[in-house]
């Protein structure tokens, strides 16, 4: 099963503009750094890489959890060290039914948000930095067709489907939320397009077991490679890896997270039943991908 998102890395046309901002203004510790590449380590389950690349960025969206209990004053201090962006009407931090959150962008363009949820259960993960990150929740995966590709998540991947429109869902495994959303649809809150993003994906999973479930299910013309780094294929256009970690399976359950208190399939091992049925889903991700 998928319990979490263990490593993201994009792509920057500064190494040092990423390490000034990461590491000086959010003040993420540097795990390891070279010429061409920087990694930042945000929660010790979790690495943030950055590698220089000569071509044009699109952003991506990225979106941390941090404590509910000291969202006010992890904003605080937010906004003294980076510009906080603003709603159409001018506010600056939004209200929902479970949370709060606020946005803000790196010197890349991408979009970043600090987000915090009431009925997250606090004392389970410990804090890490600065500003309380408690883990990655959300990484955006905009897609021409997000109808299959969040079927393909689902019956690939063993994936939850939440909050499901035409052109919006996240796809949850235990704490990792992919926001599948439409290429046709803006992110909020500034109407910015959301384009494709060159990104790699490292999701923990729990065990060879659901490894194999995968490589049962996988067009061998999807992958990449299959290694002691973990199982890496190509999904809708996206670089993802499955990487066995000791985080725990039952972190979602711990947590409260709603998906996971209800019942659903955030952490299942893909049911057999899925595997005839995947195939179908899977031609059409190695048609994207």
């Amino acid at each position: 099963m998928i319990t979490h998102f263990a490593g993201l890395k994009l792509k920057t046309v500064s190494i040092q503009g990423v390490k000034q901002f990461y590491n000086g203004l959010l003040h993420f510790p540097i795990a390891s750094e070279s010429e061409v590449e920087i990694v930042f380590q945000p929660t010790p389950d979790f690495t943030l890489a950055f590698e220089e690349a000569y071509e044009s960025i699109a952003p991506a969206h990225i979106a941390f959890e941090v404590p509910y209990s000291q969202f006010e004053s992890i904003i605080q201090k937010l906004a003294e060290q980076v510009p906080l962006l603003k709603w159409p009407d001018g506010k600056v931090v939004e209200h929902f039914d479970s949370g709060v959150n606020v946005y803000f962008k790196d010197g890349d363009g991408n979009l970043l948000e600090f987000i915090a949820h009431d009925d997250l259960k606090e004392g389970v993960l410990a804090p890490n930095g600065t500003y309380g990150i408690l883990y990655l929740r959300e990484v955006g995966l905009p897609v021409e067709d997000p109808v299959a590709a969040r079927l393909w998540m689902k019956r690939t991947l063993g994936l939850t489907i939440a909050k499901e429109s035409e052109q919006f869902a996240f796809a949850i495994g235990g704490t990792a939320h992919a926001v599948v959303v439409s290429t046709k649809r803006k992110w909020i809150p500034i109407s910015m397009y959301a384009l494709a993003p060159t990104l790699e994906i490292t999701y923990g999973v729990t065990d060879e077991r659901f490894l194999d479930r995968v490589r049962s299910i996988l067009d061998r013309r999807m992958m990449v490679s299959d290694n002691e780094d973990g199982l890496h294929f190509r999904m809708y256009g996206y670089s993802i890896r499955l990487k066995i970690t000791s985080f725990p399976k039952d972190i979602a359950a711990r947590l409260n997270l709603p998906s996971a208190i209800e019942g659903k399939e955030v952490n299942s091992v893909i049911s057999d039943r899925f595997l005839e049925d995947g195939l179908t889903a899977l031609s059409r991700g190695g048609e994207v991908g």
